[in-house]
């Protein structure tokens, strides 16, 4: 009797072993992000959150950008997918929710969204419902480097308009200066010059007329004259030897390696040009310098009007509901500071700008405030069959196999074919 005893005993605890176990949640985290002193943050972030909640295991994963992108439809349809997933929003954010793979995390997040800035909760909403949150704000423009352009006596401040940007550009080869680097071999960089144009030349109204078929579409004036310009600057062969062959990261570690005077890009490479210079350090501060994306003569955008990204995470169908906690601790008010103070992100939650402390940081967070037309790239605002298209015509211009006319045409019949 006694044994029989010990022996239920030992099954009840056998039992509630199992349960314990059970009760054991691993929420899996998939990122892109390639600076270590960030993400080094972002698991200090996930084992403060492991340590308040017992039994839940905070996983995290990285995939490179390019094989991100590339991948991330065949993961959103395994069994063992990833809950929180990084997105860029936009058209791309629109076709996950139609093909069922996200969770409507609206009821989760009531009461908390509220310290969100509202166009960034706007991005990760659809029809009223909310699948995720923002995290940061981003603005494209050229990053430059301040002892290449003085080299060439080239003044940054300067260049105001696609005229002046040309001359640079024309300058700096005189002085023997590889002007621009880019990630052609990733393409979407290239089409940060296409896009930008057109919000310069027909601003936020020939946006919306061609998402309405309206005016020609994205086959309109507008977008020709954007393609026409691009090639002004492709003509001048403005950019490294192999650009075609570069892929991003690559690009801005030359950037950061001080082998080209400028670069268009996200305002976040001026951190992450160090982490991938060869030495690991990269430009200092002092070294490095701004200027907006210029304006095109007679063109009706305003000065002010931005380019950028409004980033964040999606929780995926059938995520525990600590997904969603973890969400909400990862994007709060004190994580978001101490991102700031690092200068990782401009925030999105209200009074985390307050952890601003760089003067670049501040200038993006200034810019971002003043702009009435905040433009999503192009490449994730329309979805990903036609944004796909608009980057690869944008690196055919670069290329010289294909007219601003053609590119502009072929992103109009991709927009047709998919709505």
């Amino acid at each position: 009797m006694r044994l029989l005893r010990k022996l239920g005993l030992a099954a009840v605890a056998c039992l509630l072993g199992a349960n314990v176990a059970a009760a054991d949640t691993t929420v899996k985290w998939l990122h892109i992000e390639a600076n270590p002193a960030q993400v080094k943050i972002w698991e200090e972030v996930a084992r403060a959150y492991e340590a308040s909640h017992p039994g839940v295991k905070v996983d995290m994963q990285f995939l490179e950008n390019e094989a991100y992108k590339a991948k991330l439809p065949t993961i959103l349809q395994s069994k063992d997918r990833p809950n929180i997933i990084y997105s860029w929003a936009g058209g791309v954010l629109k076709t996950q929710i139609e093909a069922g793979v996200l969770d409507d995390i609206t009821d989760q997040v009531k009461g908390y969204s509220d310290s969100l800035t509202p166009a960034a909760l706007a991005a990760f909403t659809s029809n009223g419902r909310v699948y995720g949150l923002p995290t940061a704000l981003s603005q494209v423009g050229f990053l430059c480097n301040k002892e290449l352009m003085a080299k060439a006596k080239v003044d940054p401040a300067g260049i105001k308009t696609w005229d002046d940007l040309l001359a640079a550009v024309k300058t700096l080869k005189a002085a023997g200066v590889t002007p621009i680097v880019v990630g052609g071999a990733d393409k979407w960089p290239l089409h940060f010059y296409w896009t930008h144009l057109a919000v310069r030349i027909g601003g936020k109204a020939a946006f919306d007329a061609a998402l309405r078929g309206d005016n020609g579409g994205f086959a309109g004036e507008t977008f020709q004259k954007s393609g026409e310009l691009f090639k002004q600057l492709v003509d001048l062969q403005p950019f490294q030897n192999g650009f075609l062959g570069f892929k991003n990261p690559q690009a801005v570690g030359y950037f950061g390696d001080g082998k080209a005077a400028m670069t268009l890009a996200i305002s976040t490479v001026y951190h992450l040009q160090r982490a991938l210079a060869a030495d690991k350090v990269g430009l200092s501060e002092d070294k490095i310098c701004w200027f907006d994306f210029p304006v095109a003569a007679g063109g009706k955008g305003a000065p002010t009007d931005t380019l950028g990204g409004i980033t964040g995470w999606l929780i995926t169908k059938g995520s525990p509901k600590e997904a969603v906690d973890f969400l909400k601790y990862f994007v709060s008010r004190d994580v978001q500071t101490r991102l700031a103070a690092g200068n990782f992100i401009i925030p999105v939650v209200q009074g985390a700008d307050a952890g601003l402390n760089n003067s670049f940081m501040k200038l993006i967070a200034a810019n971002l405030v003043k702009s009435n037309y905040h433009q999503n790239f192009y490449d994730q605002s329309l979805g990903p069959s036609v944004g796909r298209v608009v980057n690869d015509v944008t690196a055919e211009i670069a290329g010289g196999s294909m007219s601003p006319q053609d590119a502009a045409k072929a992103i109009e019949a991709a927009w047709k074919q998919g709505n």
